[in-house]
């Protein structure tokens, strides 16, 4: 499967909001199964938290799990790389099937010649940055981001509540970058999905907020509507055209 980046990412805008099922969540058991169900409910990307047991305090699963879902879905991958030197394995996660690639602000001193790299190898390159870190880190590497995401909870585990610091980044991001999919990640649920995408969140990463249900077409769409309940939800700068 080879997606068009500026393609993918015109369309992601256009759909916002957006629901991110994170496989983190899922029946491992059963993985194929559960992609099935989230394609049928309509999700238009899945999202892959790697962990490293280092930069973050658990592990997750890696490249075969990624390669893994690529042979099953012909849905975009957004994969996160909570790791340490993520510089280290961005080809291969490409290789694997990557489409868009996130790292993290505060395992990379200098992100710009990664970023420029995640580019070169064809993916979306991502940008996150954890609850306590400020938006002023990542500014000067906004033009090199399709994507920032603000995690809204410590990274490593899910299940945990929702920061609020999250939402003040998301409005300061929107005013910086008008252009850019902002993806928040971390206690994401029918309560607090509203307020993320009045902040300007476009692209909404729910873990346990959608796996913990027994039908996932319904929860989609509650999720969906609590995230549409408030107004326009694109942000500034998107547009119809």
């Amino acid at each position: 499967v080879v997606h068009s980046i500026p393609s993918l990412l015109a369309e992601l805008h256009a759909a916002a909001p957006v629901i991110g099922p994170s496989l983190l969540a899922s029946d491992f058991a059963n993985l194929e199964a559960e992609i099935r169900r989230v394609e049928a409910a309509g999700a238009r990307l899945l999202h892959l938290d790697i962990m490293d047991g280092h930069f973050v305090p658990n592990l997750s699963f890696g490249l075969p799990v990624v390669e893994a879902v690529r042979r099953v879905t012909q849905l975009p991958l957004d994969v996160h790389l909570m790791i340490s030197e993520p510089e280290q394995y961005v080809q291969r996660f490409r290789a694997a099937g990557a489409d868009l690639l996130t790292i993290h602000v505060e395992a990379v001193p200098e992100p710009r010649p990664l970023l420029q790299k995640i580019r070169a190898l064809g993916a979306a390159a991502g940008l996150s940055l954890n609850p306590p870190t400020p938006v002023s880190a990542l500014q000067p590497y906004l033009d090199a981001c399709d994507q920032v995401l603000v995690m809204s909870v410590m990274p490593g585990f899910g299940g945990q509540p929702f920061d609020p610091v999250a939402l003040d980044k998301l409005r300061q991001l929107r005013q910086l970058a008008p252009q850019l999919l902002l993806a928040v990640d971390g206690g994401i649920n029918a309560e607090t999905i509203g307020s993320t995408v009045r902040a300007g969140a476009n692209l909404l990463v729910a873990g346990t907020a959608l796996f913990s249900h027994a039908d996932y077409t319904q929860r989609m769409g509650e999720l969906r509507a609590a995230a549409r309940s408030n107004g326009d939800v694109r942000g500034p700068g998107s547009s119809d055209k």
